[in-house]
């Protein structure tokens, strides 16, 4: 079975598919993130639903990249008869139409070409009926579904699925469009294929070219931003965690979860890498979505929502696919969306302040809304929760959570202060100071000199708490800081990339172990930023650099004996860890060519 690193995606900003090397799609959900997958291979097998367009050569040697600043995939065959080139991209329709556009083209000889379509709705279990409406077009329908199949080549059904054979010549082109639309609707106008990839260049290569440089970083910061693009729901401006699930955070266990979603933490922070990419039209749009997902009473403030704001993300399992190497449950919804994490409101005050600081403006209903959130919180912050990473155990005091409800309080008084705002500036100067005064005498540990995971904890530390310097609760020369710092580069490290906690411990409830978590280990970069480690911060960042795959893509975590990505791909967390510590780095090695306001010196 592929790695996940093998695996390339194309999207259109409303979905994205996962192909891998040797051209064949193998994820895809339609016609959102979160809809019911198509192709579902990635986590059971070929009968699970794929599209495969490749030499008939088993032994063809394939390499590819991505046109740059661009979602358009080449995959490049080298074969015993010539070469031949597979074209991937996703257009997107005004109104509910997706299109999947694939060109095969001809470089050198001829290669005889192979295509398999295995059309599998309902996450792998629906089998369509299939027609053919003319000598060019099939469509396959199945409840709500209608996929309409156009290209040239011939096409055969054999054991309910869709086969061709054909040759490729040097200089030839061969287009193939797999246009969805609900099934109710008429049946869509075939797509020309070379016109609207040429329109995906050149959207995506001006959209690009605006990303602020970050020195010898800047085409790894363009292509984590053009996946945070892809992950940004073009209608609602809703941002998904990642375009699958499912995908384990150790190979055969069962850490295995959804992430379709729109997490208010990843989000927020996407939104940071948006602004110090030069992006504020993208930043703009996740504030509006924001305010509308968290508009209502602040008490039912969830943690994560659906692409248009819904909050019923129900949880349950696919017991017919097996998962990805044997990795079950298979699961759809999130139950975590039910969780208390008070960290989110730290996060959206903050992204809220940084969106105005750089020209987002003030919205009186927004900020109206930030002030009944900040009053909830006023009730709820000596709270135990869940925490930042979801912990399916007893709620604790986790020191992370405490640190970013300071953040919202921080945040509402230099918004206010900043930007002549009404509120209740003096109440949140008090709160602010006695959640920092409970921080520093509960989650501090004086026998290990370090900040630890929750409130009492002996030895359990926690990647989380390397924020505490990189958001301004304490700074980076700070004695309790450097002492948790050391600590979590002595425990928590493996071959010097974090993980994200001790998962031995009886903490989180689960059974099982992870790899290492590669935003915390961005984190720790950008702590040694920060204490003027330069060296040692470039270094690190380069071997993190060196994890992604070979068309600059990370999954959520990084297994380290194994040497493989882990977890569900491509992981919008990791990708904006990397932009971020990027311009910290380029900022401290070269601050005249690449000035920026760091983010915890815009807040304090």
């Amino acid at each position: 079975m592929a790695r996940i690193e093998d695996y390339a995606v194309i999207g259109n900003r409303e979905t994205m598919a996962l192909v891998c090397r040797n051209a064949s799609i193998d994820w895809l959900c339609l016609p959102r993130f979160d809809s019911d997958a198509c192709f579902a291979a990635l986590l059971g097998d070929s009968g699970n639903g794929h599209w495969q367009i490749a030499p008939a050569d088993a032994d063809a040697r394939s390499e590819r990249h991505y046109r740059d600043g661009t979602l358009v995939l080449e995959t490049e065959f080298q074969c015993a008869t010539g070469r031949v080139r597979v074209v991937d991209c996703m257009h997107a329709w005004p109104g509910e139409r997706v299109d999947v556009l694939r060109l095969v083209q001809g470089i050198e000889g001829k290669v005889p070409m192979r295509l398999q379509l295995r059309l599998r709705f309902g996450y792998g279990r629906v089998v369509p009926w299939v027609s053919r409406t003319d000598e060019s077009r099939l469509q396959a329908i199945a409840g709500p579904d209608r996929v309409v199949l156009d290209t040239p080549v011939r096409l055969h059904g054999k054991n309910l699925t869709t086969h061709a054979e054909f040759d490729v010549a040097a200089g030839e082109e061969v287009p193939f469009a797999m246009t969805w639309v609900p099934s109710w609707q008429q049946t869509p106008e075939p797509a020309d294929v070379p016109a609207l990839m040429a329109a995906e260049v050149r959207e995506g290569r001006e959209w690009s070219s605006r990303c602020r440089d970050a020195g010898p970083w800047t085409d790894a910061v363009r292509r984590s931003l053009v996946t945070l693009k892809a992950l940004t729901h073009r209608d609602t401006g809703g941002i998904v965690a990642a375009a699958t699930t499912s995908l384990p955070e150790q190979i055969g266990g069962s850490r295995n979860w959804d992430y379709r979603y729109c997490w208010l933490r990843d989000a927020t922070l996407t939104l940071f890498a948006l602004i110090e990419g030069g992006h504020t039209d993208a930043a703009a749009a996740w504030r509006d979505w924001l305010l509308r997902a968290v508009a209502g009473d602040p008490a039912q403030l969830r943690i994560m929502y659906g692409l248009s704001g819904e909050r019923r993300l129900s949880e349950y399992e696919l017991d017919w696919l097996p998962g990805y190497e044997s990795s079950a449950p298979v699961r759809v919804g999130n139950a975590a969306s039910d969780q208390l994490q008070l960290d989110v409101y730290g996060e959206v005050m903050d992204a809220l302040h940084h969106g105005r600081c750089h020209g987002l403006g003030v919205e009186e209903a927004g900020w109206s809304l930030q002030c009944k959130l900040v009053k909830h919180l006023e009730r709820i912050w000596n709270q135990p929760d869940e925490g930042i990473w979801e912990i399916r155990g007893p709620r604790r005091h986790f020191t992370h959570s405490k640190v970013m409800a300071w953040v919202a309080f921080d945040r509402m008084i230099h918004s206010a202060e900043r930007f002549d705002l009404d509120g209740s500036v003096e109440q949140w100067r008090e709160t602010r100071q006695a959640i920092h005064d409970d921080v520093c005498a509960n989650a501090f540990n004086e026998d290990t000199g370090s900040f630890m995971q929750y409130y009492g904890a002996e030895s359990e530390l926690d990647a989380s708490v390397l924020q505490i310097p990189l958001v301004g609760f304490l700074p980076a020369d700070d004695e309790r800081v450097r002492g948790t710092i050391d600590a979590i580069e002595k425990h928590l490290t493996r071959d010097g990339f974090v993980q994200r906690y001790d998962t031995g411990s009886s903490v989180d409830g689960l059974a099982g172990d992870e790899g290492v978590f590669l935003a915390c280990s961005f984190w720790l970069v950008d702590c040694m930023v920060m204490q003027g480690r330069l060296d040692e911060a470039r270094e690190l960042f380069e071997r993190l650099l060196a994890l992604r795959n070979d068309v600059g893509l990370l999954s959520e975590e990084y297994d380290v004996e194994g040497g493989r990505q882990l977890g569900n791909f491509p992981q919008a967390f990791s990708h904006i860890a990397l932009v971020n510590s990027a311009y910290n780095l380029s900022e401290a090695l070269w601050p005249d060519e690449h000035p920026r306001v760091s983010r915890n010196r815009e807040r304090m």
